[in-house]
């Protein structure tokens, strides 16, 4: 169901224009960013892109060597992953979306290119139902409902809290991968000042 009617009545073609994917590798083809960016909204005005990409998290399009008009190269090979991420994420904030999914879009990527990509995601994320598979527990923190799997079975359900105060497996998780790289958990051991 969504928004109460039964998915298998809905124009599947219409329906699939109100879905938004960002994937682990995001497909990217030759062309300008710019081109891969407007490739949902093909009639996206330059000012409508320019707008999409810069709230997304602008700077990005200031390390590319002609802004907007970079040459992507095959596959967005001349892109980092992280520059590929935002493209993708871009197209998906011009395209507009009812529904959004994420999948892994965090996975293979550093630190730093991640908290630019998690801006992007709280700007692409807001007002929109938003579907992320993830595991990294920083993607998923800030999200109102998180459902744990393990072995393609649901085995935790609830807020990033509730699941800590659980203790179970996400709370396992997040002691194990996570609490140490927090600035809470650094300020609260006096490692940094």
């Amino acid at each position: 169901m969504i928004d109460g009617r039964d998915i298998r009545r809905l124009d599947l073609h219409q329906y699939r224009r109100h879905l938004g994917l960002v994937p682990q590798v995001p497909f990217l083809f030759s062309g300008t960013v710019a081109d891969n960016i407007r490739y949902g909204q093909p009639d996206a005005t330059d000012a409508a892109v320019e707008q999409a990409a810069r709230a997304i998290g602008g700077e990005w399009i200031n390390d590319l060597p002609d802004g907007l008009q970079s040459d992507v190269g095959e596959r967005g090979s001349r892109l980092s992953l992280g520059q590929r991420q935002l493209v993708a994420l871009a197209r998906v904030l011009l395209q507009n979306p009812s529904i959004f999914i994420l999948d892994e879009a965090t996975a293979s990527i550093d630190p730093f290119t991640e908290t630019q990509i998690q801006m992007g995601l709280d700007v692409v994320m807001q007002g929109r139902t938003s579907i992320i598979v993830a595991h990294r527990l920083s993607t998923v923190r800030t999200a109102d409902r998180i459902i744990v799997m393990r072995k393609g079975q649901i085995i935790e359900e609830g807020t990033h809290d509730e699941l800590l105060a659980q203790g179970g497996h996400y709370a396992e998780l997040y002691t194990t991968y996570f609490k140490h790289q927090s600035l809470e958990y650094i300020e609260q051991v006096g490692m940094y000042r």
